[in-house]
């Protein structure tokens, strides 16, 4: 059965391209596309899409307007698709915490060329926000080939740097649906709890905004990480979209490096590395959370932090958005506790 897409997006051009591209797929079907969510609404009364493709910034009803209507009346999974700028960044995060499930990043100009080259990006999205909640779609093919940490770092023998210490961090992993589950646990830590270091799956120029929103929202600081700072209680630190985040200890101290490099599990930031990191530098002093996501990013990491001496706590399905990421980090052995989102933040500041 095909995916059921509605475009919505007031540029003509965007709408035509999507479509033409959208059109070779077998497995996604756009039943209409639309200027505006009034004339989308319309078209949805007659035929009501699997997938919502959706602007933010539009004429007579603007996209978070648009989707808070339809979340709270029909739930369905939507991609936002959204310009590269800072504004278009905090519009977007808008949208993420409203419910969407997927962003698309597109420029300001060139949008066919930048398209055309991000065919697969798109089609991806929609796969996995049809996947959302249960939602059957076509299984999206794996590439031939994907890296793991190693590609970053390697694990030692049995040489783990997990002698304890007074310090205690948290490492933290999240896909689709991450967005509004880390608002939801971060917003409910006390200033003492444990420091924190976060791989949030998100597009570059989006994590400094996502973290200034959940600064203004949490009691404890929030901000995009930045090389060498320290992990301390009561402070979160997001890793930024397009580099990798790592732990490493200075002393008795923790603090994270920021890195280039390749794709690891398909992503950059990568869970995998971030929990790599972990089991090496941290271990037995770390607990480790794996929460709602697409994939498998962050289960072998987890298993790592687990066989060196971490405490490991993952999503349960009830709650998670997409229950893949926990699902398979269960799967691989490596997880000491299945836990609702309700309950993360309660293992979070009990982890001292």
């Amino acid at each position: 059965m095909s995916i059921k897409v509605m475009i919505v997006d007031d540029s003509a051009v965007m709408r035509e391209v999507m479509q033409q591209m959208l059109q070779g797929y077998a497995d996604i079907e756009v039943i209409g596309a639309a200027m505006d969510p009034l004339l989308a609404l319309q078209k949805m009364e007659r035929a009501w899409p699997d997938v919502i493709l959706l602007d933010v910034e539009m004429p007579r009803m603007d996209g978070i307007t648009f989707l808070r209507q339809i979340m709270s009346t029909r739930p369905t999974p939507v991609v936002i698709c959204s310009t590269l700028t800072e504004k278009g960044a905090d519009i977007t995060l808008q949208a993420l915490a409203a419910g969407a499930v997927e962003v698309i990043c597109k420029p300001t100009s060139g949008l066919r060329d930048f398209l055309q080259a991000s065919v697969q990006e798109l089609v991806g999205a929609i796969r996995t926000a049809a996947r959302a909640r249960a939602r059957p779609s076509a299984p999206m093919p794996a590439p031939e080939f994907k890296r793991s940490a190693d590609a970053l770092l390697s694990l030692p023998g049995n040489a783990l740097l997990n002698q304890r210490t007074t310090e205690r961090i948290v490492v933290m992993g999240t896909s689709t649906g991450g967005t509004q589950a880390l608002e939801h646990v971060l917003c409910q830590l006390p200033l003492n709890a444990p420091g924190i270091a976060i791989v949030q799956h998100m597009p570059e120029k989006f994590t400094r905004s996502f973290a200034q929103r959940l600064d203004s929202l949490c009691a404890i600081e929030v901000r995009e990480a930045q090389d060498g700072d320290r992990i301390l209680p009561g402070r979160a630190l997001i890793a930024p979209g397009g580099r990798h985040l790592l732990v490493r200890r200075s002393g008795a101290q923790y603090l994270v490096e920021v890195r280039d490099g390749p794709l690891v599990s398909r992503h950059r930031p990568s869970v995998d590395v971030l929990f790599r990191s972990a089991a090496v530098h941290a271990g037995r002093n770390a607990l480790g959370v794996i929460m709602t996501g697409m994939g498998d990013d962050g289960a072998r990491g987890l298993k790592e932090m687990h066989e060196a001496g971490a405490r490991t706590c993952a999503q349960d399905e009830d709650s998670c958005v997409v229950f893949g990421m926990p699902k398979e980090a269960i799967r691989l052995g490596g997880v000491d506790q299945v836990v609702s989102l309700e309950r993360i933040a309660q293992v979070v500041t009990e982890w001292r």
